[in-house]
């Protein structure tokens, strides 16, 4: 008997209607540390985002189109079936739950993992009266062996990185706060009380963040966190700074003692819990974080800093590529060999931490998945005469870097010559713009999207994504898509000191992956008669793969903007090169 077939024997036994498993933790963290893993324990689907509906008869998945390829493989055999977000005549989520839930009765989940938009969207389908049932004890009886919560001490990242005191932004989130005409925020969301008290920690893989919860008042603050991870130093830090500091889980204790207050709390962030227990006598405010408003608008000391987590991050990937054109394939060389490869540069990096992200090193037809990531059962060989996808990034003490560059590994077809030239248009179309001050992404994503929709083809993600200061390298409110998701929070209107990515491609099934992004800083452009310009400043320096290009395809200002870029490239990275390396980095940034 598999895990949903037990499952479903103790929702029968209950008669529960449904059990929803999303891919969370308390704090609606994109990645969540192995405590949390309970759709993928549950699944077998590893990717980062999906949803998981079990009813007494039969299971559901729901994911994006990121990993329609690599959910079909993980779920074959599982009786799971795989709902493609998105794709027409596909019910959401919410849709299917309406139905099973269509006579009233019994729904399951940990009212801990489950947001408060989530619940607040499912009763917008529901017909008839619904028991919520918020407790977990047949994940306890699934998974006898589960990991611990973790336990790393936490440390202060100073100002010399973040260019603000905690007292300074916890001034601004309270002004903030009072423009909500709200007295009191539940922080829940882990990077902005890391980026709020300039602390970062190692609970969550790939983002360097603690597991917490904040009460903020305009005369008080009480962080909630396991006691165990502070050291003596910020027990002092604490105290110099007024921080309350209590448990991690007497927040749901103190809660119930909150009366009178306008408590603002962020939907998507807050957990269904918390706003259960939100006493009546409070009045709650659904809005989002104003911290996520501050914190992506980097500041003077930030954006130099990530641009030296840039140049740090620009060494490591193309001293990789280097080593990637010069492959004499006398040993099998494999997706994992190579990515260990990389890793092994960044480290070398003074101020790395980790990496911000689980390295997606895809050759040949793997590329076509476009969140693929080799492990022991799919590592596959790299040989001649074929394309490497490999996008990977970089958590610094200076900043977090993301990054994806395709390499022709010998000589590679026209047609996909053509493809990473189309490809690469688009990267540079989107790098031009100049727009007026109010456009979103959704205004411009169309210029990346453009050559590719020229033929026909298009991507089943986003253009772009805000990236983090030494926190998550998918970061709202900023970010590039044609198609607005609500729920996503990422085509905010485009503001100075926003950092947000630029990564269009190719996926063709069974074929390759083709995938070109850099990161690009939102810079001041002017100002005319018709109001304030703004541009985009690329902070990403590595070579783009000459090799794949088909010259011909280019127009001359494509051109231009290549050759400049690789001049910009050439001359932030020279310095860190000598002898044959530097005479290939001339090379690979020569002029065409």
């Amino acid at each position: 008997m598999n895990l949903v077939e037990t499952i479903q024997n103790k929702l029968k036994e209950q008669n529960i209607k449904a059990y929803v498993i999303l891919t969370s933790d308390y704090h609606q963290s994109e990645y969540i540390s192995d405590y949390f893993k309970i759709r993928a324990y549950i699944s077998g689907f590893t990717g980062s985002a999906g949803s998981l509906v079990i009813t007494p008869n039969e299971a559901r998945l729901w994911t994006d189109g990121r990993y329609f390829l690599q959910a079909e493989q993980q779920l074959e055999d599982t009786g799971i079936v795989l709902m493609k977000m998105g794709e027409a005549k596909v019910r959401t989520i919410y849709n299917y739950l309406g139905s099973v839930l269509a006579n009233g009765g019994t729904l399951l989940f940990d009212g801990k993992m489950v947001p408060i938009n989530f619940i607040l969207e499912l009763e917008k389908e529901l017909k008839a009266n619904v028991v919520y049932k918020t407790v977990d004890d047949i994940v306890s009886l699934i998974w006898p062996n589960r990991p611990q919560l973790p336990k790393d001490k936490i440390y202060y990242l100073d100002e010399f990185f973040t260019g603000k005191s905690y007292l300074d932004k916890r001034a601004d989130v309270i002004a903030k706060l009072k423009e909500s005409e709200c007295d009191t925020l539940i922080l829940t969301a882990l990077e902005d009380e890391a980026w709020l008290y300039n602390l970062r920690g190692n609970d969550v893989l790939y983002t360097p963040v603690f597991l917490a919860y904040t009460i903020l008042e305009e005369d008080k603050t009480t962080l909630y966190i396991d006691k165990s991870k502070i050291t003596k130093d910020l027990k002092h830090y604490f105290k110099d700074n007024d921080i309350n500091v209590k448990e991690y889980n007497d927040i749901y204790d103190d809660i119930l003692k909150l009366k009178d207050k306008k408590i603002l709390l962020d939907p998507n962030k807050v957990n269904y819990e918390i706003y259960n227990l939100v006493n009546e006598n409070n009045k709650v405010v659904l809005k989002t974080n104003p911290t996520l408003e501050l914190k992506c608008i980097k500041n003077e000391v930030e954006i130099n800093n990530t641009i030296l987590a840039h140049i740090k991050d620009g060494v490591a990937v193309t001293e990789f590529m280097y080593y990637l054109k010069h492959l004499d394939f006398k040993e099998e060389i494999t997706e994992m060999k190579v990515a260990h490869h990389l890793l092994s540069l960044r480290k070398k990096q003074k101020g790395f931490i980790e990496p911000s992200f689980n390295t997606i090193c895809a050759f040949g037809s793997n590329g076509a998945m476009l969140h693929y990531s080799p492990n022991t059962d799919t590592d596959t060989a790299i040989t001649r005469d074929n394309l490497l996808l490999v996008d990977s990034g970089g958590q610094y003490l200076e900043g977090t870097t993301d990054i994806t560059r395709t390499f022709a590994i010998g000589n590679v077809s026209q047609e996909q010559k053509e493809l990473f030239t189309t490809v690469l248009k688009s990267v540079i179309a989107l790098s031009r713009a100049v727009f007026l001050e109010g456009c979103r992404g959704s205004n411009l994503d169309i210029l990346a999207r453009g050559p590719l929709w020229a033929k026909l083809l298009d991507y089943r993600c986003g253009t772009g994504h805000g990236v983090g200061h030494v926190l998550s390298v998918h970061e709202g409110p900023n970010g590039f898509r044609w198609k607005i998701v609500p729920e996503r929070e990422d085509s905010a209107i485009l503001r100075e000191g926003m950092i947000t990515t630029n990564e269009p491609g190719v996926y063709l099934d069974g074929k390759y992956g083709i995938r070109t992004e850099n990161e690009m800083l939102c810079v001041d452009a002017g100002s005319s008669e018709y109001g304030h310009f703004l541009k985009f400043l690329t902070i990403t320096y590595v070579p783009i793969d000459l090799d794949a290009i088909d010259v011909s395809l280019l127009r001359k200002d494509e051109k231009d903007w290549l050759n400049d870029y690789h001049a910009t490239v050439y001359e932030t990275l020279k310095e860190h090169f000598s002898g044959d390396m530097l005479a290939w980095l001339s090379f690979a940034t020569r002029k065409i």
